[in-house]
């Protein structure tokens, strides 16, 4: 049995037409003998309007918490509409989705009561987006001839109970699978599971942060130790650049896990960084896919990818960041002194992207602007602290960067127009990053992209692509 674990992003079901695109891919996958288990996000631009409702009842404003659920239910009862052709199925789902609104209504009017929003009801009121996409995408499955069935991932991607940004409770969630998911498999269903949220074991429920969606396939396919795993997006896999910053930019056409990782964390939007974890531990190739164009065959993720004669794979920025720096002559050659400094971050929750160290002083990037204030006030107590904001990371990825001599020089003279803040290469082979005032980003990207990808390695980027643009 082959099995895939197929997700779509909001994007790839945003609408009737996009959902009919959706479905022809599955029905693909059934007729090459596959058998998917589909995992796909709320319709696009959904959440944010969920949060933009929770937020408005919280301060009160019952009425435009309201007209807002009023807006995202008649999108709903629309799509539903548009994808069934039988009347009475249509009814039926447009009587569901209206049940769904009435519930998140009353939610709604309980808060702008309240004037509380806790993580708690944050998560119930977000579920909403892909518990609806779910069911409605199932029936719309089921009229095009695919025999599937709609599955609420609460009873099968459990969770602890950190709201907004749940930890998956792998032991339970392979055990969940193998009872709820595997029967329909084995039956010649295709499951149809929301992406993003979950529950914890109390059955209360849990998000996995912006960008779970990809977790949850991740998860899935880990638990059912599925061949494949597939990222349904709208472009057409990990790219050597942003396309909008660099438009000769090239697909990768194969990454290793690793070097996938580095760009999810460090700023590439097409992947969550979380996703990669699960296929890693089981070895499960993950492909990034465009569903607005399905035969491109993407970017395969791997545990070992090919050898490559460029440098680099690709270039990834991470923006929004701020340097904070800590000078402490006074705790020169002081034991202690950087886990004393770590544990205020560890305080305040807030991760650190990027470390420079000397004798008398760190400097640290972190992507938390509203904690600053706190955590420079407690620094202030080891030490003279300063940051500034406005910053942008550079990270270049590649193969065995640090093996390679000369390459830094390279880099910094691709790039030696531009003021340099931060440099870091050493903890990783295959990263290179940088620091920069967030205005010069773009340019350093082109700058660089220019300087390393003019003769790209054929075997590892889609390099056809580029011909007829640079005869046109």
């Amino acid at each position: 049995m082959s099995l895939v674990v197929m997700k779509f992003g909001g994007t790839s079901v945003e609408d009737p037409a996009a959902i009919n695109r959706t479905a022809t891919i599955v029905a693909g996958r059934v007729a090459a003998g596959k058998h998917p288990v589909v995992v796909v996000s709320a319709m696009a631009r959904v959440t944010d309007q969920l949060l933009r409702c929770a937020a408005a009842a919280s301060q009160g404003d019952r009425t435009g918490a309201l007209a807002i659920s009023s807006r995202l239910r008649s999108r709903h009862r629309d799509t539903a509409a548009a994808l069934l052709k039988d009347p009475k199925q249509s009814a039926e789902l447009v009587n569901w989705v209206d049940q769904k609104f009435d519930q998140l209504d009353e939610v709604l009017r309980g808060l702008a009561a309240i004037l509380e929003l806790t993580p708690r009801i944050s998560d119930l009121i977000v579920s909403y987006g892909e518990r609806l996409s779910s069911r409605m995408i199932a029936h719309a499955f089921c009229e095009r001839g695919i025999d599937a069935a709609p599955l609420d991932s609460r009873e099968v991607v459990i969770t602890d109970s950190q709201y907004q940004k749940a930890i998956p409770i792998d032991a339970i969630i392979e055990m969940r699978a193998a009872e709820k998911i595997r029967p329909l498999i084995d039956s010649g269903k295709v499951p149809v599971m929301g992406g993003f949220i979950g529950a914890n074991e109390a059955g209360i429920t849990t998000t996995l942060g912006r960008g779970g969606s990809d977790f949850t396939g991740a998860l899935i396919g880990g638990a059912m130790h599925a061949d494949a795993i597939e990222i349904w997006t709208d472009v057409d896999g990990i790219m050597t650049s942003d396309p909008r910053v660099c438009p000769d930019a090239l697909r990768v056409k194969v990454i290793s896990f690793e070097e996938a990782a580095e760009l999810a964390y460090f700023g590439a939007k097409v992947l969550h960084p979380a996703t990669i974890l699960p296929a890693v531990k089981k070895n499960i190739p993950v492909l990034v896919l465009n569903s607005k164009n399905p035969t491109n065959e993407g970017t395969r993720i791997i545990s070992l990818a090919p050898h490559c004669k460029s440098p680099f794979k690709s270039i990834a920025v991470k923006k929004k960041l701020s340097i904070i720096d800590v000078v402490a002559s006074r705790m020169l050659m002081t034991h202690g002194y950087l886990r004393e400094i770590f544990t205020i971050f560890d305080k305040h929750q807030t991760a650190v992207d990027m470390v420079s160290t000397s004798e008398v002083s760190v400097s640290l990037t972190v992507d938390s602007t509203d904690k600053l204030p706190a955590i420079a006030a407690d620094l202030s107590k080891l030490a003279d602290v300063k940051y500034e904001g406005k910053k942008a990371l550079i990270c270049l990825v590649g193969e065995d960067i640090r093996g390679q001599n000369g390459m830094a020089a390279q880099v910094f003279n691709a790039v030696r127009h531009i003021n340099v803040r931060m440099i870091s290469q050493g903890a990783s082979e295959i990263n290179m990053s940088f620091m920069i005032d967030e205005e010069d980003a773009d340019e350093a990207v082109r700058s660089l992209h220019a300087a390393f990808f003019q003769d790209p390695d054929p075997a590892v980027f889609d390099v056809e692509a580029r011909k007829p643009a640079l005869t046109s």
